[in-house]
């Protein structure tokens, strides 16, 4: 195991200005803390024979582990989801990396790294749903696997844009592009963008609102606010799939 590479020469090799400063290729927590605490990891990581794509599929396993982590009745599950949660946007910095410094990346790299952000979040939400049940079965588990598909077509309309884009021999989009064309669409963007209610159908997000949820239950010895806390997710993602379709037709996105 050789020297650990200065800090400085690292973060200009892994992390590079035009990710961080890309308005959908970097998570809000990524910039405010993550990044930090991802480049000593990294530092120490790359001294290893660990390869990006071991360390994507434990990103995987922590995200999927985190909806998981919910089925433990009481504030326990809640708080282990939220740590879980956190070590999934750790492993999520880490593998992209690790995998510039050591040369190492991969397409197979970057598939599992966007399933896994599909199976993390829905895994959450169904998490989430199986908790508002607490037996896990009835209407409340329906309505947490309904928020799970929600997500993932939200993940998924996003997604499929670059599918589309590379199949006519377009480049990747850029953050111009994302811009409605219509003006009465963008300015319900903006509004929605100024409130930021959108973050919540993400599941770091979600890990902390029902974590707070959790908290809530423990004082009022119920369950009740978990599952007020799981209808406002279903409803605001469910509302986020349609004005989300809508505002890429309506930009410049597919063209």
């Amino acid at each position: 195991m050789g020297a650990a590479p200065v800090l400085e020469e690292l973060r200009e090799v892994c992390q590079p200005h035009a990710k961080l400063a890309s308005r959908n290729g970097e998570h809000w927590a990524g910039r405010l803390y993550m990044r930090r605490i991802s480049l000593h990891t990294t530092r120490q990581l790359v001294r290893t024979p660990v390869t990006p794509d071991q360390l994507t599929w434990t990103m995987v396993v922590c995200g999927v582990a985190s909806g998981a982590a919910l089925m433990i009745p009481g504030l326990t599950g809640a708080v282990l989801a939220v740590v879980l949660m956190q070590l999934f946007l750790l492993f999520d910095c880490v593998d992209g990396e690790v995998a510039r410094w050591k040369g190492q990346n991969s397409a197979a790299g970057i598939y599992v790294d966007r399933l896994g952000a599909y199976l993390a979040d829905a895994a959450l939400m169904a998490g989430a749903g199986y908790r508002a049940a607490e037996s896990g079965v009835g209407g409340w588990l329906s309505i947490g696997v309904a928020t799970a598909l929600g997500v993932v077509l939200l993940k998924a309309s996003t997604d499929l844009v670059d599918v589309a884009r590379a199949r006519r021999g377009l480049m990747v989009v850029d953050d111009e592009a994302t811009r409605p064309r219509s003006q009465g669409v963008a300015t319900v963007r903006r509004v929605a963008a100024a409130f930021k209610i959108h973050r919540v159908t993400n599941g770091i997000e979600a890990s902390l609102v029902l974590l707070v949820a959790a908290v809530a239950d423990l004082a009022t010895g119920g369950i009740e606010p978990t599952r007020w806390a799981l209808g406002a997710l279903a409803v605001i993602t469910w509302l986020m799939v349609p004005a989300h379709l809508l505002s890429i037709l309506s930009s410049s996105r597919l063209r």
